[in-house]
């Protein structure tokens, strides 16, 4: 597929997993102080936290042929019919709408997919994850105080949520292997 598309996370990304990680330093904090600096490392977060199964899917955000991002759907309840949303890109990747482009992806699916509520939550301190949430269709709901801690540094978060009943945002989600 040529330009921007989604699909699943392989093994053949570690590569580009690992060299996203080193040369974009928010990551380290983003990914949750994974140590993802050797090729085996991204491996295994390819074959662990980036795996898909019941209750999370993850994809990769292609440009150029290179993973420069990921975004998914974990914590998904079918009880409740909710799920978390998650995205990140690196330095490379930034700037173009990728973000909010697979976000949308990613909501796609999981209203495919039979889910309602969809939720997602970013630190008050990055204004570019608000703008990727809600130009994809993410209304802000309010502050979660102190919700997150990266070391010994506690950050407040806005929380967002899309339904299945929204309208939909008025943009292209990035083609790819998105399905239910």
């Amino acid at each position: 597929m040529h330009g921007p598309h989604l699909r699943p996370w392989t093994a053949s990304d570690a590569s580009a997993l690992r060299d996203a990680f080193l040369s974009t330093p928010d990551l380290m904090t983003q990914l949750g102080g994974a140590d993802l600096s050797t090729a085996a490392a991204a491996e295994a977060h390819i074959a662990g936290p980036l795996a898909s199964d019941d209750a999370h899917r993850a994809w990769v955000i292609v440009d150029g042929g290179v993973a420069v991002g990921s975004v998914g759907v974990s914590a998904i309840d079918r009880r409740h019919d909710t799920a978390w949303l998650h995205y990140w890109l690196a330095g490379s990747g930034r700037g173009r709408g990728l973000a909010t482009r697979a976000l949308a992806g990613a909501a796609e699916w999981a209203f495919a997919d039979g889910l309602f509520r969809l939720e997602l939550g970013h630190r008050v301190n990055n204004p570019a994850s608000c703008r990727v949430a809600t130009r994809a269709g993410f209304a802000a709901e309010g502050i979660e105080r102190a919700k997150l801690r990266y070391g010994d540094e506690r950050f407040d978060v806005e929380a967002h949520a899309r339904l299945a009943t929204d309208p939909a945002p008025v943009l292209a989600p990035l083609p790819g292997t998105v399905e239910p």
